[in-house]
């Protein structure tokens, strides 16, 4: 049996990507292993997510190397996966030197320098020629909720004409600026999450104009998405899944790591948008 440890944080300001893509990642171990996460307790965090997935996790005080160190050597961690931006090389060299038997993996689809066993990339956009060990790299397919497969074959009435998924956290709050865009008359299902600091706006938005519905903390996106004509994302984990879906969308990029996948999705003709202003300045975009 093998003991997994997964590092991980959530919150309204960094979002909820790297927690979801991990729960589907987890999915791929045996019963027999046993999988847990360690994550801080930030503001706007999905922690309780990961518990009601059936994982245990373990709560951090700091992101410093003692306290994740003192982690491992007491659950007897035998793989640590690291999926968190604010872990850089240094950060990994000095945990395997304190831990040379410990199998070192990290998602990461920026392209940084990392001191471990396995880099992990699951976007479509991944390039094997932009990393600096390549030998080391683990291009995989990209990761679908379960959720999304199940969907995938149902047919169902198209009941909304946009879907709206600006990130869990919707950290730059582009979604009541989005909405101005877009007609009155049109339905749109809004999806957002807990983590949204803005999310008192945009429920009394929901309550003023009735085409619009809110969905906070979703456990049917995959049905909503389904059920939309039409799909405006971020160049995110999200972009797999609407691909997976073939539901026709535009992208708008909200964050400097969705860089890559803004580029890939520009490059196969794709509708993508480098910021909330350039979509909403735009004038030849119809729907």
């Amino acid at each position: 049996m093998s003991k997994i440890l997964i590092r991980t944080d959530s919150s309204s300001s960094i979002g909820l990507g790297h927690v979801m893509r991990d729960l589907v990642y987890a999915k791929r171990y045996h019963s027999s292993d046993e999988v847990i996460f360690a994550s801080m307790k930030l503001c706007g965090n999905i922690i309780k997510k990961i518990a009601n997935e059936g994982y245990r996790v373990e709560i951090l005080k700091t992101n410093k190397i003692d306290e994740l160190n003192l982690l491992l050597k007491s659950l007897q961690i035998n793989t640590l996966i690291i999926d968190h931006y604010g872990i850089d090389y240094e950060y990994e060299k000095e945990i395997k030197l304190k831990n040379p038997k410990l199998k070192l993996m990290v998602f990461d689809d920026t392209y940084e320098k990392h001191f471990a066993d396995i880099i992990i990339n699951h976007n479509l956009s991944a390039d094997l020629k932009k990393y600096q060990n390549p030998s080391k790299v683990q291009i995989i397919s990209p990761l679908i909720r379960e959720e999304f497969e199940k969907e995938k074959s149902i047919k169902r009435d198209k009941i909304y004409d946009y879907f709206i998924a600006l990130g869990g956290a919707d950290t730059l709050n582009a979604t009541p600026k989005i909405l101005k865009k877009l007609s009155k008359d049109s339905k749109k299902a809004i999806l957002t999450t807990t983590a949204n600091k803005h999310l008192e706006e945009l429920t009394k938005i929901a309550k003023k104009e009735q085409n619009i519905t809110l969905h906070v903390d979703s456990k049917k996106v995959a049905k909503l998405l389904n059920q939309s004509k039409y799909a405006i994302i971020t160049p995110s984990v999200m972009a797999h899944e609407v691909l997976f879906m073939g539901v026709p969308f535009l992208a708008i990029k909200t964050a400097k790591n969705q860089d890559d996948m803004y580029r890939y999705l520009k490059e196969h003709s794709f509708r993508v948008f480098e910021s909330v202003e350039s979509f909403l300045k735009d004038k030849t975009w119809e729907y």
